[in-house]
């Protein structure tokens, strides 16, 4: 058995990572909904793929998000939780709202977002999104996690 099989994929589906976006990061399989592709997405900056992050952008928005700056906003930041919130789609554009909560330095960041996405040459892309403003949490060492493990900082998720 492949260690792979019983781990839980990082996109918070509920399912293991490979049956999840493990096909999807692979190339093995395109998303068959945006949904799926926001999960890939999340897991692929978790993971700092920015290759696969690049590859899934609309063709007219590759140009202004180079693999070079999403790898350096990956590399910086420890992505620790997604939430899906709201999703639909209607043929060639899908809408999905989502929370993916990270670490950058000391600070607990929530990115809420209701993201488009549209289909191009029968593959779902991302397109751009609106951001909701929500303020980040500076947390010190021996704060409990905001992650809800009910564990001190230094003990989760601080590097």
């Amino acid at each position: 058995m492949n260690s792979l099989d019983n781990i839980a994929c990082l996109c918070g589906s509920q399912q293991n990572y490979k049956n999840c976006c493990e096909p999807l990061l692979l190339g093995d399989k395109q998303a068959e909904t945006p949904e799926q592709l926001m999960r890939s997405r999340f897991t692929a900056y978790a993971q700092k793929n920015a290759k696969y992050i690049y590859q899934t952008y609309a063709s007219e928005k590759q140009a202004e998000n180079p693999v070079k700056e999403i790898k350096e906003f990956s590399t910086s930041c420890r992505f620790i939780s997604l939430s899906v919130i709201d999703t639909n789609n209607d043929g060639d554009r899908g809408v999905v709202e989502f929370k993916a909560n990270y670490f950058y330095q000391n600070l607990y960041c929530e990115l809420h977002e209701r993201s488009q996405f549209i289909k191009e040459q029968d593959q779902w892309r991302y397109l751009d999104g609106i951001i909701f403003p929500v303020a980040d949490i500076k947390v010190g060492r021996n704060d409990d996690c905001p992650c809800g493990s009910n564990k001190k900082y230094k003990k989760c998720h601080s590097v």
